[in-house]
């Protein structure tokens, strides 16, 4: 995030993409994921995103090249001031969103605690819907592996909170797994048992995963299990590579 006068911010997303899309294509998913990537909370009517009743914000009409489309910022509950832009292209070799001259109506450190996050969460995952899995970032690891990974870094967090936890160990438990799922794949893609396993999660672009994305996957995991299929990753826009 770069701080422009009036406290205006430019913030940037990409992915590694050889897809070849034009602006249009881009406007047009841009407002249909917003729907997809928000379960439905937040849904575009014309040009603007809307809360229920409420505009969070409003766009005006797009401006669209043969790579790229760039939507001005004109409203919303989310915008302290009118102005700036929002722009999606597709350059050689990436996919990139870039938010610039935006006024928040939320304080600059509220913003950056509690919009900042989600926002780059939002865009990334996009950008990497619209980039596609294939080709894919690495070899798959095989369903065995990810199974025997998952059964060590359990047995490892339910050890860590027998030992911790005292009297408090479901509590416990939770915050371990939590804790250290989320820090191990935003840190390096691996957990202990990925390490022993020889198997790493990382975006389909093959970049590494952010701290947004490895919670979605966390949260996401119930899911899969009911499933039975890698519905996380799906979600996340994720994948786990042999390594």
């Amino acid at each position: 995030m770069v701080r422009t006068p009036g406290g205006r911010v430019t913030v940037e997303d990409s992915v590694a993409s050889s897809r070849r899309v034009t602006g249009r294509v881009l406007c047009d998913s841009f407002f249909a994921d917003m729907r997809v990537l928000t379960l439905g909370l937040i849904r575009p009517r014309g040009w603007s995103l809307f809360l229920g009743p409420l505009e969070i914000l409003r766009f005006g009409p797009a401006k669209t090249t043969r790579t790229s489309v760039q939507l001005p910022i004109e409203g919303g509950l989310a915008v302290g001031v009118p102005g700036g832009s929002l722009r999606i292209e597709a350059v050689k070799g990436a996919l990139k969103a870039k938010v610039e001259g935006y006024r928040p109506w939320l304080p600059l450190p509220l913003y950056v605690i509690m919009q900042l996050p989600l926002h780059h969460l939002i865009l990334r995952l996009h950008l990497l819907r619209q980039r596609g899995r294939l080709p894919s970032a690495g070899m798959p690891a095989a369903p065995t592996g990810r199974f025997a990974a998952a059964a060590i870094d359990t047995g490892l967090c339910a050890a860590l909170a027998l030992v911790a936890g005292k009297r408090r160990r479901l509590p416990a438990l939770v915050g371990i797994i939590f804790v250290y799922h989320v820090a191990c794949w935003s840190v390096s893609g691996r957990t202990i048992g990925g390490v022993i396993t020889r198997q790493r999660v990382v975006s389909v672009d093959g970049s590494g995963v952010s701290a947004g994305q490895s919670l979605l996957r966390l949260l996401a995991l119930p899911l899969a299990a009911l499933r039975m299929r890698a519905v996380h990753d799906e979600i996340a826009g994720t994948e786990v590579i042999a390594d």
